[in-house]
């Protein structure tokens, strides 16, 4: 069933709550506002009674999917279960009701609980300091190559290049752009790595960094990572880390043992915290020695009486959020690595790289698979072979809904053709992983027998397939009113 426009449900006069007749003098609002700053018309609200508000909002919640609900294997997104326990110990009223103004005496908890884990992503990175305050990774990016800018005006060096693999997430070149820089394209190898022919004939000492995620956005290891490091150390510059693919290396290396200088950290990915919907998500920054002065303002500091913030550093790029970013998301991921310990992160990329070549083994007999090798945490399959008679990527996701999972990323990364781009994260049961072949399997043969099943696709949701050019090119944002009034 199509669930009504909340606006479609409106019947003028309906109320959703009865309040007393109110008991002060009323007053002319034109003598305490100037008429300037007055509303001319109403506010143009729903009117709709409490039930109704009640069964919208519940029936279009059972119709989303998410992780709670649903197997969400979005590549390069780290899409896991996010325990519920950290949800309850965030909600302690000792953490909700502190205030980013109270004096720093009466947020000694909270201020102890942001410093350990500022230790604690530094013992898991190799990383010497950590902001916190990023609130997202694209946020870290950023704050990251800001810091690397000023660094190098710092010691007058005229660096307006960045390097950007052709695999990287979007957001490289955009926070790259962003921060005054121009950015150079490195190619991938035909094993998908960085082909390092390319990497020296673009490196000079007017390149800043190399923004690198690793793995790749394919799910590989970049085998020569050393000499990467070496061949953008030996001309000056820094070798930037984008963590949103740091589920795989928990407990097994340290991103600093293989030469990187800066990265971000996803909160909202790796370690677990809610993820989507527009947020709040969390970007910390870490940095090796030479960088740390360039930290937002305020660090944590601790000395003999506490926990305090500290603003004074006078090489710092300043403030990039306001306060200390979003603290109830950095205490949930707090309790995440506490509850797990060394041992437990380690398991999690074991699981997740398990899991990752599993789906892969058995799936790349039914589709494409452009990078025939082991893969870590995620893999890229492709729907282009001779056999998928006009089938695309996008044609497949439609129907993996009618199976009841979410699509995996498709089009990226850019290097593969009709890229369908799968991480089932360590948190999924093999029985799960198992529904999930058996649903591609059963698309594989829809493929052959009668492919107009796909392309239709989906069939059991609520709504079918959209016209999505339409919907690009015709965009309806507002609500147009059909009655007089409000």
């Amino acid at each position: 069933m199509r669930e009504p426009l909340i606006f479609e449900k409106s019947r003028r006069g309906r109320r959703g709550c009865s309040l007393p007749e109110y008991d002060v003098d009323e007053e002319n609002l034109e003598k305490l506002i100037p008429k300037k700053y007055l509303r001319q018309s109403g506010l143009g609200l729903p009117q709709v009674s409490e039930p109704d508000v009640v069964r919208h909002f519940v029936r279009l919640s059972q119709q989303n999917m998410g992780v709670d609900t649903n197997f969400y294997p979005l590549g390069s997104c780290t899409m896991k279960y996010n325990p519920k326990v950290n949800e309850g110990i965030a909600n302690l009223p000792g953490f909700t009701r502190v205030h980013p103004y109270q004096p720093q005496v009466g947020v000694q908890g909270t201020l102890r609980v942001l410093y350990e884990m500022e230790k604690l992503l530094c013992e898991i990175s190799g990383m010497d300091s950590v902001s916190l305050q990023p609130a997202a990774g694209a946020h870290g990016e950023l704050t990251s190559l800001m810091m690397i800018k000023a660094y190098y005006e710092d010691k007058k060096e005229h660096r307006d290049t960045v390097l950007v693999p052709d695999s990287a997430h979007g957001t490289n070149p955009s926070s790259s752009h962003l921060c005054g820089f121009r950015v150079i394209e490195v190619k991938s190898n035909k094993d998908g790595e960085i082909d390092l022919n390319d990497l020296m004939g673009k490196m000079s000492k007017r390149v800043a960094a190399l923004m690198l995620t690793l793995p790749n956005t394919l799910g590989l290891f970049e085998r020569n990572i050393l000499e990467v490091s070496k061949i953008i150390h030996d001309k000056g510059g820094f070798l930037y880390l984008d963590g949103a693919n740091l589920n795989a290396l928990l407990g097994i290396v340290k991103p600093s043992d293989l030469g990187i200088d800066i990265m971000h950290f996803n909160l909202h990915k790796t370690f677990s915290t809610p993820h989507g919907g527009g947020g709040p998500g969390s970007g910390p920054v870490g940095v090796k020695g030479r960088l740390a002065v360039y930290l937002p303002v305020p660090t944590i500091k601790k000395d003999k009486k506490g926990y305090y913030l500290n603003y004074g550093r006078a090489k710092s790029i300043g403030k990039v959020r306001s306060f200390y970013g979003n603290i109830e998301v950095i205490i949930k991921a707090y309790c995440y690595l506490r509850s797990l310990g060394k041992e437990g992160l380690k398991k999690i990329s074991h699981n997740a790289v398990l899991n990752a070549n599993y789906l892969m083994k058995r799936l790349k007999k039914y589709f494409y698979l452009p990078y025939n090798q082991p893969c870590m945490h995620e893999f890229v399959l492709s729907a282009v072979d001779g056999k998928m008679k006009d089938v695309r990527a996008l044609d497949i996701a439609k129907r993996l809904l009618d199976f009841g999972f979410h699509p995996p990323t498709i089009y990226f990364p850019l290097i593969v053709k009709e890229a369908l781009m799968i991480e089932p994260t360590e948190t999924e049961s093999k029985e799960t992983l198992d529904a999930f072949v058996s649903s591609m399997i059963q698309i594989r043969k829809e493929i052959k027998e009668d492919p107009s099943v796909i392309r239709q696709a989906p069939h059991n949701l609520s709504i079918g397939r959209l016209d999505e050019v339409k919907a690009a090119k015709e965009l309806k944002l507002r609500w147009e009113e059909k009655e007089s009034g409000d």
